[in-house]
C-alpha cells in the first residue's frame, strides 16, 4: 500500500505488487460490504460505494483542494480552486432543499463563534505543511504515499487531542448557527447558496485576471468537479447527512487510546450523545468511517489499476517532519472547526450554512502561514 523504492514502474516486480494491491483493496471492500450486508444495513454498503468512487475520481482527476489553494495563494491561479465550487454547486442543488423538506435528512451546521475561527486557520496551516487536507490525506494514502501515511497517522492524533479541546473552546462563546433555508424556505435558501457560490466565483476571477493568472479551470477539475458533486449527493442520500472526513479519524484515535487503556468517561466530548454512541458502537456503523474506508481502498485500486503503484522512494527527513506537524494540526483544527475543507466547507455551504463560507475564510489566511513556513521543510511554497 505504501511507498516501495525497489519496483522498477514495468518490471514484474512492479506489476506483481500493482496486482497484489488492486486484489487487496477489491478484496477488502468487498468484505466490508459483505460484513454491513450481513448486519442488515444496505445503506451502509451504499456509503462505501460512495466512498470507494470518491477515492477513484479524487485521484483520477488529481483533485487537490490544498495544491489549488495554494497555487491561487501564490500565483493568482483560479482554475482549482473554482473546480472546488463546482462540487459544492452540484451537491448544494440537492442538499439545501432535501435536509429542509425532508425530516430524515439534516444539513452540515455549525454554531459561528472562536472555536471556528481557530480550528480553521490552524486547520489551513497543517494542509499546507502536510500537502494535503482530509480528502486529500485519504486519497493519497490510498493511492501508496508513505509520506501522507505520517500525516494521517499525526492527524488521527491530533483530532483526538482536537476532542479532548473542543468544549473549552466553546466555551469562549458564539451565535447560533446561520442556515439559509431557516430564512427563506428550501428554495429561497438553494437560490441564495448558489448566488453566493456565483459571487465568490467571480471574485476569485477577478482576482487571477488582475494578477495575469489562469482562471479557466482544467477539464479533469471540471469533470472531477461534476463526479465528486454528484457521488456527495449519493453519500447524502445513504447518510442522511453531508458527506464528512475527519469525525471518522477523531473515531478511530479514540478507539484505539480506549483500548490502550485511556479513559474517555471524563471527557465532555465524549459523553455527548452522538460521540458517545459512535465510541460504544462498531466502527462500521459510523457513516463518516465507512466512507473513509471506501475512499482509500477505491483510490488504492485506482492507484494499482493505473500502474506502476508506489514506486517511488521515501521524501526527506525533514518533509516527514512537516507531514506529521500538518497531520497534528489539521487533526486538532477539524476538531475545533468543526470539519475540514470537505466536511465544514464543501458540506457547510453545500448546507446553505453561513459556518461554512466563515471557516473558508478562517482557512485561507492560515494557508498562507502554512505556505510560508513550508520551505523550513524542504518543500516549495509553489
Amino acid at each position: 500500500m505504501f511507498t516501495v523504492a525497489m519496483a522498477v514502474p514495468g518490471s514484474g516486480a512492479a506489476v506483481g505488487i500493482d496486482r497484489l494491491f488492486l486484489g487487496l483493496a477489491l478484496a477488502a471492500t468487498a468484505i466490508l460490504i459483505a460484513l454491513v450486508l450481513l448486519d442488515g444495513q444496505p445503506l451502509s454498503a451504499a456509503l462505501i460505494l460512495g466512498g470507494f468512487g470518491l477515492g477513484i475520481a479524487f485521484l483520477k482527476a488529481e483533485f487537490s483542494y490544498t495544491a489549488s489553494w495554494r497555487r491561487f495563494l501564490t500565483r493568482g491561479e483560479a482554475g482549482g480552486l473554482l473546480g472546488g465550487l463546482i462540487v459544492i454547486a452540484v451537491a448544494a442543488a440537492v442538499i439545501v432543499p432535501t435536509a429542509a423538506l425532508k425530516q430524515n435528512f439534516g444539513g452540515t451546521i455549525a454554531p459561528l463563534g472562536p472555536s471556528l475561527l481557530i480550528g480553521a486557520f490552524v486547520f489551513g496551516i497543517g494542509m499546507q505543511l502536510a500537502n494535503g487536507c482530509g480528502s486529500g490525506t485519504l486519497y493519497t494514502v490510498g493511492g501508496g504515499s508513505g509520506r501522507m501515511l505520517i500525516a494521517l497517522l499525526f492527524f488521527i492524533i491530533g483530532s483526538v487531542l482536537g476532542s479532548l479541546s473542543l468544549p473549552s473552546a466553546l466555551a469562549l462563546g458564539g451565535v447560533d448557527p446561520v442556515l439559509a433555508s431557516d430564512y427563506l424556505g428550501p428554495w429561497g435558501g438553494l437560490a441564495v447558496t448558489l448566488a453566493s457560490l456565483a459571487l465568490a466565483a467571480g471574485l476569485i476571477v477577478a482576482v487571477a485576471k488582475r494578477r495575469g493568472a489562469n482562471f479557466m479551470p482544467s477539464r479533469n477539475y471540471v469533470i472531477g468537479g461534476i463526479a465528486i458533486g454528484l457521488l456527495s449527493i449519493a453519500v447524502f442520500a445513504a447518510g442522511g447527512h453531508p458527506w464528512s472526513v475527519t469525525f471518522g479519524f477523531t473515531l478511530w484515535g479514540a478507539k484505539i487510546a480506549s483500548a490502550l487503556g485511556f479513559d474517555f468517561l471524563q471527557a465532555a466530548f465524549w459523553q455527548w450523545p452522538g460521540p458517545k454512541h459512535a465510541l460504544s458502537e462498531s466502527i462500521l456503523s459510523d457513516t463518516s468511517s465507512l466512507t473513509d474506508f471506501g475512499m482509500l481502498f477505491g483510490a488504492m485500486a485506482a492507484a494499482a489499476a493505473s500502474k506502476p503503484f508506489a514506486a517511488t522512494a521515501w521524501p526527506p527527513l525533514k518533509s516527514l517532519l512537516a507531514a506529521g506537524i500538518g497531520g497534528l494540526l489539521m487533526g486538532w483544527g477539524a476538531r475545533l472547526g468543526f470539519g475540514c475543507n470537505i466536511g465544514a466547507f464543501v458540506g457547510g455551504v453545500a448546507s446553505g450554512s453561513l459556518h461554512g463560507w466563515v471557516w473558508f475564510a478562517a482557512a485561507l489566511p492560515g494557508c498562507l502561514i502554512g505556505i510560508r513556513l513550508r520551505p523550513l521543510f524542504g518543500l516549495s511554497r509553489e
